[in-house]
């Protein structure tokens, strides 16, 4: 159960007791795991979508499963709508199920036929269902402050190496070093260490003996120290989230107090609007 979602029921003054348990219900781990393997029987269906030979043997039953699918998670946000009513857009992850779910409504005929590609977003959903995976968006979200500071870093780094590139190799290899924008991308390439040596490297030493000079600091400093940045700022985010409790798996203690107050709550104002 979330509850980040039930939390914003419980600061809605005068709550209705039947919408409570009705997103008490839909939040449930039960009903999660429906939704979650309604998304994994959807990916696989909108996977073999893909393969014409399949497609033309069962094209009736993946329709099928695909619009079964898509009515589940439609009922799925209908329901949260009518429990959470506005506070349903308080939550990210909300907002982010309707958007996918809204996508793959929109009729794929015509002009709008290039939507329909975008079903396949409708995995992303899992995102949104596993506990797990939502704390490692969260801390790759928490991070992004400090992987700015690394990005500027490495965009000051690479239009310094780009431009040295060019007044070294330009001449010489005008179709990877001609431009700026030509020496930004095969220093990318060479970041990656995607065919750096023998594809761009060693060519570009055949006429360049002293090239070497160039691209292994750049190597060590590019890829071995300032893309470790990321990895390392994300990990140590990731590593301070672990500590805080688990906004999905609340005390029960808690709740149990938490579900007695309300009642009690609700009884008053019963009594209250009686005594009116």
């Amino acid at each position: 159960m979330s509850e980040d979602d039930l939390h914003l029921l419980k600061e809605v003054p005068g709550i209705s007791p039947w919408r409570y348990r009705l997103a008490k219900w839909v939040e449930s781990k039960a009903v999660q795991r429906f939704i979650l393997i309604a998304i994994l029987v959807n990916a696989v269906v909108l996977g073999l979508y893909i393969d014409p030979t399949v497609l033309e043997s069962y094209d009736p039953l993946f329709h099928a499963i695909d619009l079964t699918c898509l009515a589940i998670f439609t009922v799925e946000i209908a329901l949260k709508l009518l429990a959470y009513r506005l506070q349903f857009f308080r939550s990210g992850w909300n907002v982010f199920d309707l958007i996918v779910v809204g996508i793959a409504l929109i009729p794929g005929n015509g002009a709008l036929s290039v939507l329909r590609t975008l079903r396949v977003l409708r995995v992303l959903r899992v995102l949104t269902v596993v506990p797990s995976l939502r704390r490692v968006v969260a801390a790759f979200i928490h991070a992004i402050p400090g992987l700015g500071s690394v990005v500027a870093v490495m965009a000051i780094f690479f239009y310094a190496a780009s431009v040295m590139a060019v007044g070294f190799f330009g001449e010489t290899f005008p179709d990877w070093f001609g431009s700026v924008g030509k020496s930004l991308y095969t220093l990318f390439q060479v970041m990656t260490l995607e065919s750096w040596s023998m594809g761009i490297v060693r060519p570009v030493m055949e006429s360049h003996p002293y090239a070497w000079a160039f691209f292994v600091p750049f190597i060590i400093l590019a890829t071995f120290t300032i893309l470790n940045l990321f990895i390392g700022i994300i990990v140590s985010t990731m590593q301070e989230l672990s500590v805080l409790p688990d906004p999905d798996e609340p005390n029960p203690e808690t709740l149990d107090l938490l579900t007695k107050i309300e009642e009690d709550l609700n009884r008053l104002r019963q009594q209250i609007d009686s005594r009116n």
